[in-house]
């Protein structure tokens, strides 16, 4: 029988020529944080896919939390993205641009002059960043947002959004998962804020759902989709009593506003606790648009998911790094290439795009 995996798929107004989904993935290859010709030669060799989800890209210069990770808020960033998102249409792939503020997760020395790290509370994430400059430093104490704060960076992620559209992406991923801003705000253990937007379930979800309503007034809800990671422990986060219940109202309220896609991670095939099967399928009744399933598949569980409608399509990560024909091997089976661990986040093409096509 054969595999929905390389069907077509229509993802809002977007044809895309199969469901295999390339993951967002750091990598650190965008010295000055600006695209460059590097990371289109990386796009273009993964151009199989039928949607590339980019690595995160900072709405913000406060969001550039690590080493040589790309922006999009300026015209020169815009301009470098345009020449990567043609490369991948006469590929015939679709791209969204993942917008990720990495909000407390930063260190000054990454940041460019004048901006700020931010965070939901003044609670410091806990272990180390590398910095180019003085290597791995500890995580500083963020500033706690102020009202203006929280607004002036829900409409950096909508004028970012605009951005990407100009610059030809097909739509924007809003990072909602892994410990980064949205996240941040989401999860007790980096929110403990005792006014709107923090406390409640309702508060919690506020600044996801603002962010969601300003990105989707910005560039329209077939445009955007959002990833979480209910249970995730990455960069800090913790579970809490209410964390089914806060997943199920951020789904209804990102169903209620029409967004493309909800993209679900759970990480527990890297050793992270597994997502409980309840809140999957919660999140999947509850959210009415495209669901994208992730988290250490192969052709034939991608297959078996998606015959049994748990998602739409399906996320690959790793096996992307070191396989750039990652869609080809699936479909004929072929043994699949290990990444090379050291060199996930150094500058240069070694590990990068010198792996075989």
């Amino acid at each position: 029988m054969k595999s929905a995996l390389f069907t077509p798929y229509k993802l809002g107004t977007h044809e895309l020529k199969n469901r295999v989904v390339m993951a967002p993935m750091t990598r650190s290859r965008a010295i000055n944080n600006k695209p460059n010709e590097l990371m289109k030669t990386y796009y273009q060799q993964r151009s199989n896919a039928g949607l590339i989800i980019t690595e995160g890209v900072s709405p913000s210069p406060n969001g550039l939390g690590y080493a040589r990770i790309p922006g999009m808020y300026n015209m020169e960033q815009a301009e470098g993205w345009k020449g990567i998102t043609d490369a991948v249409h006469a590929q015939g792939s679709r791209i969204f641009m993942q917008l990720m503020h990495c909000g407390r997760v930063g260190h000054p020395l990454n940041l460019p002059a004048g901006a700020k790290l931010l965070g939901p509370s003044a609670i410091a994430a806990p272990g180390e960043m590398w910095t180019d400059q003085e290597k791995m430093k500890p995580h500083p104490t963020p500033k706690e947002m102020s009202e203006a704060d929280i607004l002036m960076t829900i409409k950096e992620y909508a004028e970012a959004s605009k951005l990407a559209i100009e610059a030809g992406c097909d739509g924007v991923e809003l990072h909602g998962a892994n410990g980064y801003l949205i996240d941040q705000f989401l999860n007790s253990a980096s929110n403990q804020r005792t006014d709107r937007w923090g406390g409640s379930i309702e508060n919690r979800i506020r600044f996801a759902v603002e962010v969601a309503k300003a990105t989707v007034t910005a560039i329209g809800a077939n445009q955007v989709g959002m990833r979480i990671s209910p249970y995730g422990v990455f960069n800090g986060m913790q579970p809490d009593a209410q964390m089914d219940d806060l997943y199920a109202a951020l789904s209804k309220e990102l169903s209620n506003l029409g967004l493309a896609y909800i993209h679900v991670v759970d990480h527990s095939s890297m050793g992270a606790p597994a997502v409980k099967p309840e809140v999957k399928a919660s999140i999947r009744d509850l959210f009415k648009g495209t669901y994208i399933l992730s988290g250490g598949y192969d052709s034939e569980s991608a297959a078996r998911d998606l015959e049994a409608k748990k998602g739409e399509l399906v996320a690959f990560g790793r096996p992307f790094i070191s396989n750039p024909n990652l869609t080809e091997k699936l479909k004929s089976g072929a043994e699949l290439v290990s990444p090379d661990f050291g060199t996930f986040y150094t500058p240069g093409e070694k590990g990068y795009t010198d792996y075989t096509l």
